[in-house]
């Protein structure tokens, strides 16, 4: 209910309250602050009920958290549970992720290097030796040799 109250909040508080009210009336003063905790407890969830109960038997398992904006987006856009709000967030990370293609890449650097899979069509040429455009064979070491 209030997750940044500590012990020194706390503490401080209690303080406060036995010096405002005295010891004497503390403890009536925790019966009753108990008391009306209950109550507004108590209307809380016959109004949660009474809601419940008007909304129809499609809404039996209807929980009043969901209504907050976080808890609605978790549960229906994230989750995608088939009302119509799922907006194919898998898809988009897939298509988005590059682990497939890079495995593929890596499978062929693989192939290639192990000679399991034949090269493409382009013609094989030796360091040594390359033919020249017009037919004469030079080295391509050398660029002047013919």
């Amino acid at each position: 209910m209030f997750p940044d109250v500590g012990l020194p909040e706390l503490v401080t508080l209690a303080i406060l309250v036995v010096l405002l009210f005295g010891p004497d009336k503390l403890p009536e003063i925790i019966q009753n602050a108990a008391e009306f905790i209950r109550k507004v407890r108590a209307f809380s969830d016959s109004a949660k009920e009474d809601i419940r109960s008007e909304l129809g038997p499609d809404f039996k398992d209807f929980e009043f958290e969901d209504l907050h904006p976080k808890t609605f987006v978790r549960k229906h856009v994230l989750d995608g549970d088939g009302i119509g709000l799922d907006l194919g967030l898998d898809e988009i990370r897939s298509a988005l992720d590059p682990r497939k293609d890079l495995a593929e890449v890596a499978d062929a650097v693989r192939d290639a290097a192990h000679g399991t899979e034949p090269q493409a069509a382009a013609p094989q040429v030796t360091p040594e030796k390359a033919h020249h455009p017009e037919g004469s064979t030079r080295s391509v070491f050398d660029p002047d040799a013919t």
